[in-house]
């Protein structure tokens, strides 16, 4: 018998208090709309959906056609939710809110709608990042959602690639499922996934390794030469979601850390950093990033944003290599 994602959100109503029937049914928008997002995907090159539509976004960067039609369809599909009381995306300046009450609107999703889209021209794997956060009694929405990480109540991604892959939490393991096309269902196809205590892979793009702090170019070469016990491969895909996904299966560790050209990290924190810490911790690993070029690095999950896209340097990793890195940083 098969269980699909939402039979497994309900089976888990009694282990976790989150887990609600309006809890999953704000779930089933993001499934939604991840599906919506994969069938464009796969008929991108038939339906000229590649390439740039001549535009930025907040970030300054170049916006995909895929870009804008992955924001429409997850603000589309959690926008109609009732529980829904604010939508924090890359792709926009500010959130979009909703006139719900205390009593209706009760969470706050923040997602980046396609990470690693600049991929996609080459047919490179990329996804879908979200996290949930539970909107506060007191202060206004912005006091609800510049929070630190460890008060998501669920995080996950989705990977789009040879299959699609739908991996979250709720602070209860970390679950994987898989989307059966012929069903139109995301089915479970791990439970309780555990990051290997250490791996033999490290993953960075090393073409910025001469701009990053010397602790940091040190723990490259301690990889390299061995000293943890073991050989290591490198392994960058430049896709953030495919990127954890091999190191939540196969172990190892990855590095964003600080560089000249970006003194205080790339990576963003809210819908990029704080959702995948979350993952990597809740399957045994660890993340950590913050600090700059001139300033220690902590807990991801420790980090009090300061805007809703706030970067930060981002590292991640098994148990061995993570152990290893805080080593090299205390030094």
């Amino acid at each position: 018998m098969i269980t699909t994602f939402q039979q497994h959100i309900q089976e888990q109503q009694q282990e976790v208090s989150e887990a609600s029937g309006t809890f999953s049914y704000l779930l089933a928008g993001i499934t939604l709309a991840t599906k919506m997002i994969q069938a464009k995907i796969r008929l991108a090159a038939l339906d000229n959906a590649y390439g740039a539509i001549g535009q930025t976004n907040v970030q300054g960067e170049q916006q995909q056609k895929l870009d804008v039609y992955a924001n429409e369809a997850l603000l589309h599909c959690l926008g109609l939710k009732d529980s829904v009381a604010a939508l924090v995306s890359e792709e926009d300046e500010e959130p979009v809110t909703f006139d719900r009450s205390l009593e209706t609107g009760k969470y706050i999703i923040v997602f980046d709608p396609l990470d690693g889209s600049s991929n996609i021209d080459v047919n490179v794997n990329v996804g879908t990042i979200f996290s949930i956060l539970k909107r506060q009694p007191h202060g206004d929405l912005n006091a609800s959602i510049l929070r630190p990480g460890h008060t998501q109540v669920a995080a996950g991604y989705v990977v789009y690639g040879p299959s699609t892959v739908l991996v979250y939490t709720v602070g209860n393991g970390v679950h994987s499922f898989t989307l059966d096309n012929t069903i139109g269902a995301y089915v479970l196809t791990e439970e309780h996934m555990k990051m290997p205590d250490q791996g033999s892979y490290y993953s960075t793009n090393e073409a910025n390794a001469a701009t990053w702090p010397q602790a940091y170019r040190d723990y490259l070469e301690l990889l390299r030469s061995g000293g943890l016990g073991r050989e290591y491969s490198s392994r960058y895909i430049g896709s953030l979601v495919a990127d954890f996904h091999r190191t939540l299966l196969k172990g190892g560790v990855f590095l964003y850390p600080p560089t000249s050209k970006q003194p205080n990290g790339k990576l963003r924190l809210l819908y990029e950093a704080n959702p995948l810490a979350f993952i990597a911790e809740q399957a045994g690993g660890s993340a950590v990033g913050g600090g700059s070029v001139n300033k220690a690095c902590s807990r991801i999950l420790d980090i009090l944003p300061e805007g809703i896209h706030q970067r930060t340097p981002f590292m991640y990793g098994s148990k061995r290599e993570m152990e290893a890195l805080a080593e090299v940083l205390g030094k």
